[in-house]
Order: structure tokens, then sequence, then C-alpha cells
């Protein structure tokens, strides 16, 4: 970094009442851009997909990560794996599109064959026609590249560097702060799932996500019966930030029916329901009767892919008899977080205003927020 943006960055980091918000080539600058890709995604523990997105084993998926062709397994096992998508012979591309493993991964290059825990199996004629071993291939040392990961409430992290602390380490305080949750849940299916894209820097969606600052005006719906004074801010610093509020209401049937609530829950979670992000790009919310989870998945500088996918607290919620309801719900849910679209496209538009120095945050309103600020410009100050 340049001595300016080191004060820029200082500038950040202050105390709330006089920060400054991260300068706008953090919304706008292709290589800022890359240079975030390591210090803010690879470095940590970032969101990748979802447990649902590959339920049965054998499994696979491609992804994307920031550029980096990856593969997510579900193997025989039922445990959950991500890969380099590619092969250790001449870097082919394995796995193209979504599908079942009938048996190995096999490379559509030379066939080379790795099983499920990416162990490579076989190198047909590698030592010539008909000769399916050489003694300078050595298979123990060339299986797949494992990517560390690790799942939690059904959602796929991966540590690309393999430098992080352990992911329970990493999420400890989120985690015990929720730790009433640990307990099974239950995607509602393909009517619980949806996906909403936004021109915007995915910074953006954290910082609106992480306050409750703008219900009033942005949500006047939700706003009428969860007032900007039923809800408190929400701050670990360097891990998350959200906010909650007092009066969830759970949603009813016109006969009165509801969803099941989780087992063992305390008195809070009867009215009580919490927001956080788990930086950098995990959005999450926990009621006494479902969670959801949004993945900001960075699309380009100024794009950013919501996958959103809500879960239930037991199996009979996946029931068809529960579909309407589930419908019900996740429009519910679809038409808040759209409402919020608007607002972040705005804000990135407005990061291209070349006087605009950050912004300044409310000492009450904006905590989640200038949280969030503080965790970005740390990880660019320890960045070599």
């Amino acid at each position: 970094m340049n001595q300016f943006q080191q004060f820029a960055l200082e500038q950040v980091t202050q105390p709330v009442e006089q920060a400054r918000g991260l300068p706008n080539e953090h919304y706008t600058d292709p290589g800022l851009h890359e240079a975030e890709k390591q210090h803010v995604f690879f470095d940590n523990w970032m969101a990748l997909c979802f447990g649902k997105d590959v339920p049965e084993p054998g499994d696979a998926m491609p992804i994307e990560a920031l550029g980096q062709p990856l593969f997510v397994l579900r193997g025989r096992d039922g445990v959950i794996r991500v890969f380099q998508n590619v092969c250790r012979h001449r870097g082919m591309i394995l796995v193209e599109k979504k599908k079942r493993l009938s048996g190995v991964v096999r490379c559509p290059y030379h066939s080379w064959c790795y099983d499920h825990s990416g162990a490579l199996h076989t190198t047909p004629h590698v030592g010539g026609p008909g000769y399916n071993t050489h003694e300078a291939i050595d298979r123990a040392s060339l299986g797949l590249i494992e990517i560390r990961s690790h799942v939690w409430q059904d959602i796929v992290f991966v540590n690309m560097s393999g430098a992080a602390p352990s992911f329970t380490d990493y999420a400890a305080s989120l985690i015990e702060r929720w730790s009433e949750f640990e307990q099974p849940v239950w995607f509602g299916g393909e009517d619980s799932a949806f996906e909403l894209d936004a021109a915007t820097n995915w910074k953006l969606a954290v910082e609106n996500y992480c306050e409750s600052y703008h219900l009033p005006w942005v949500h006047p719906g939700l706003n009428s019966y969860s007032r900007l004074e039923d809800h408190y801010n929400i701050i670990e610093p360097g891990r998350f930030s959200g906010q909650g509020t007092l009066v969830y209401r759970p949603m009813l049937s016109e006969t009165g029916e509801k969803f099941d609530d989780f087992d063992g829950l305390g008195e809070k979670w009867a009215t009580g329901a919490e927001y956080a992000a788990l930086y950098p790009n995990v959005l999450l919310g926990v009621h006494r009767d479902q969670t959801f989870a949004i993945i900001l998945v960075p699309t380009g500088l100024e794009r950013t892919l919501e996958r959103v996918a809500i879960y239930y607290a037991s199996p009979g919620m996946q029931d068809a008899s529960m579909a309407d309801m589930r419908r019900r719900n996740a429009d519910l849910w679809k038409g808040v977080f759209e409402e919020d679209i608007f607002v972040v496209e705005g804000m990135q538009k407005g990061r291209h205003a070349m006087k605009f120095d950050g912004g300044r945050f409310s000492p009450v309103m904006d905590g989640p927020t200038h949280a969030f600020h503080h965790w970005v410009a740390s990880q660019f100050k320890r960045a070599p």
C-alpha cells in the first residue's frame, strides 16, 4: 500500500465516533479487488456453497471461487470435501457440470482417475501402451489438491490459503452465541431457495444487512411490526456483526398451523431473532422456527450474486403438506431482500463520486457496519 492508502485505512480503524468508511477504491478499483481476494477471502474462512447443493453420496458440483476452479464432492462416506478442479497430470478441468458420479472422478483428457477422497487411483498407459504405472509417477503424492473446508449449519466454508485458525476457533464466538441452534437443520427444498443479482460490490450487501437503521424507510412493511426501536446491535470485533429484534412473530397458516420450533430454546427466542454477517461473505438469520443463510458471491468488482437458502427445525417441515407455507415464507423473505437492492446499487453508484470520502457513521446506529469496515481494513493493514 502507498502512504495515502495507509492513511485512509487508519481513518477507517478509528473509533466509530471519528471513523470514516472505506475509501471509494475498495469498491471500484480492480487492483484492490484483486488484493482483496487474497487478504479478505483466501486468508480467511469464506462461504463457498451449501451442503444441500450436493445432497447424496457421489454428488459433485463445480464452482468458481473468485477465479479459482474448485469442485465440491460428497463422498461415499457422506463427507463433503472440496478439491481443486484440475487433474494433476496436465491441469485439465475434471468436473464440467453438476452430476452424480457413478464411480471415480475421471479426467476426460487422459483418463487419470481419482477416488472420492482425492487419491489417484489409476493412470492408464502412463508408462506406454498397456503399461499403467511408471516408476517416476508416484500415485501416492499425486492425489487431488484438497482445499481446507468445514461444514457448519449446512454452509460449506473454505480456507484457500490454509493459514487461518480452525473454523471452530474462527467462528467460536458466534457458535457460542447461537449454541441453542447447534442441532440439525432441514432444507425446505427448491421452494426455499432463490438467488438475487445486484449491481454492487459485495461489501455493500454486508454493510446494509448489518444494521437496522434503514428499516423505517426501506422496509416499511417489516417496520410496521418490528420497529426500529425493537432492534439492537450485535458486534463481535474481528468476527461478526449484525442486529437483533425483540418482536419476531412466527408465520401462521390460514388455519393456524405454524412451523415447528427448534428443541430446547431459551425464553429469549420466544419473540427474539438475530441477524449477523459472519465475515467475510455469509449473512445469517436465526429464529425459533427457521434459519436462513445468504452466501454473497462476488461475480465481479461491481456485481454480487446472493444465494439464499431457508432451513427448518424438523424433517416434517419438508413434507408436501407444508409446501404452501414454505412458498409463502420464501416469498416474504425474498420481498424483504429485494427491497434492499436499490439501496446497495445506489451506494455502488455513489462510490464513483470522486469527492466522497467514505462517509461517516452514526455512533449509535452504525456500530455493526463500522465493525465490518474495521475488519476489512485490518486485513489489508496486516498484509505483507
